[in-house]
């Protein structure tokens, strides 16, 4: 299987209209990193894009300001330049599909493609390997396989699952099965024509990688710039530091809280300047509907935890902080939904002061978060000469979400390996804007 590696960056900036994203949009010019020309760089440019326009199943977090990645390839015969989003908690891969009744600018037109092959009801595809979506397939008028797509804002994405040929440089993959969404209900529907489709990364049978083969996946987020690097594949790199592994966890029958396909680990503790929380290791298990999971999430911007969890870690930072910073005391102030520990901060303060560390303590591996990534400006928000920060820790519960989510701005600057092949994860600590340079990406 050839190797791939992407270049992105992340840009924490929140835009007036709750609406919108910012999304991460990877170019076509193509160079090699390494001396084997299986190993591909995409560079990347930033666009404006509603999040409202990308399906989102039930338990994905409905933020406004969520920061996404998109890659840019080209699908069908001869090719047509689409831009997907790469999702690692979604399992299907879409496409905005031009047909009689919508029009989208940027979207993939199947009646130009000789090698489009609609997928039939009847299709084992059809029948077999979609048993994990949420919503179930359907057969239309023409006997072919019915997709329905839910957003976290109730709006929805619908169409029929197809087949064609993807192009990631000059590479070619055969037959993969992807939905060819022709109908989108959405609160921003003037703006949906702005983005082509969603690229589904998660451990389904017709995820993208599943359906790829690849044995892992990497990627690595620097904390200077938030620049990075994604690796599809398996590549051989001696200078990376041993990786502490966590195994995924496996759930074999069907709960109706618990997300099979999802990459989920086990949260055993968390600790705050060393201190471990005397949090019951009950607390971080599943309970019998499946609620209580813990899911590594690209795609989700902070981490959130379940009540319990949540309570005693505020209440461990907000005592180790008392002295160095001034709480805003005004309970009705959430930021983002569901992060209610937020300070004032003077903003002729060059610097946050030094803050107390918090460790994930997962089994068999550990998250550290400490510095800048423990707060995070709100954007717009200023009381008097101060600014607001937040806590970049939040609660489930306030969200209705029954899981503990570990976002992607607390996986800066840690290497994060998906081992598919053994069902693990691994982790360590990086410079990852050195990491870039290794692989000749400009950082």
């Amino acid at each position: 299987m050839k190797d791939y590696i992407f270049g992105y960056s992340f840009f924490n900036t929140c835009l007036k209209s709750p609406y919108f994203s910012l999304l991460l949009v990877l170019l076509i010019q193509i160079q090699l990193a390494f001396s084997s020309p299986d190993v591909l760089i995409l560079p990347l440019r930033t666009q404006e894009i509603p999040s409202g326009s990308f399906p989102r199943s039930p338990n994905k977090l409905p933020f406004h300001h969520n920061v996404s990645l998109t890659v840019s390839l080209t699908v069908g015969t001869p090719p047509q330049n689409v831009s997907m989003v790469l999702d690692t908690g979604s399992e299907l891969s879409w496409l905005h599909c031009n047909n009689t009744r919508y029009s989208y600018p940027n979207a993939f037109d199947p009646n130009l493609s000789s090698s489009y092959k609609p997928v039939t009801c009847s299709s084992p595809t059809c029948v077999n390997r979609t048993r994990d979506f949420t919503i179930p397939v359907s057969c239309d008028n023409n006997s072919l396989c019915h997709a329905t797509l839910s957003y976290a804002d109730a709006s929805s994405s619908e169409g029929n699952l197809a087949s064609d040929q993807f192009f990631i440089g000059s590479s070619e993959i055969s037959g993969l099965i992807f939905g060819c969404m022709d109908s989108v209900f959405s609160s921003s529907s003037d703006e949906d024509g702005k983005n082509t489709g969603l690229m589904g990364m998660n451990r389904g049978s017709l995820s993208f990688v599943s359906q790829m083969g690849f044995p892992k996946f990497s990627y690595c987020i620097s904390g200077a710039d938030f620049s990075g690097l994604l690796l599809l594949g398996d590549a051989d790199l001696p200078w990376l530091l041993p990786l502490n592994y966590t195994p995924l966890i496996q759930m074999t029958t069907p709960l109706p809280y618990f997300d099979r396909v999802a990459y989920t680990v086990q949260l055993e503790g968390i600790k705050v300047s060393d201190k471990l929380l005397p949090i019951p290791r009950s607390v971080f298990v599943p309970d019998h509907t499946g609620a209580g999971q813990t899911i590594v999430d690209s795609g989700t911007q902070f981490t959130f935890l379940l009540g319990p969890a949540y309570a005693a870690l505020r209440t461990e930072f907000l005592n180790q902080t008392a002295s160095i910073l001034k709480v805003i005391e005004d309970q009705n102030f959430v930021f983002q939904g569901a992060m209610d520990l937020c300070y004032r901060v003077p903003q002729n303060q060059p610097r946050l002061p030094q803050l107390p560390a918090v460790s994930l303590v997962f089994r068999g591996a550990e998250m550290s978060v400490s510095g800048d990534r423990l707060l995070y400006r709100a954007p717009g928000e200023v009381g008097g000469s101060d600014s607001v920060y937040c806590f970049t820790f939040g609660n489930s519960d306030l969200l209705g979400v029954e899981a503990y989510v570990i976002g992607h701005h607390h996986q800066q600057n840690v290497w994060m390996e998906f081992d598919l092949e053994r069902s693990r994860i691994g982790m360590a600590q990086v410079r990852c804007d050195l990491a870039g340079q290794r692989f000749g990406v400009g950082l």
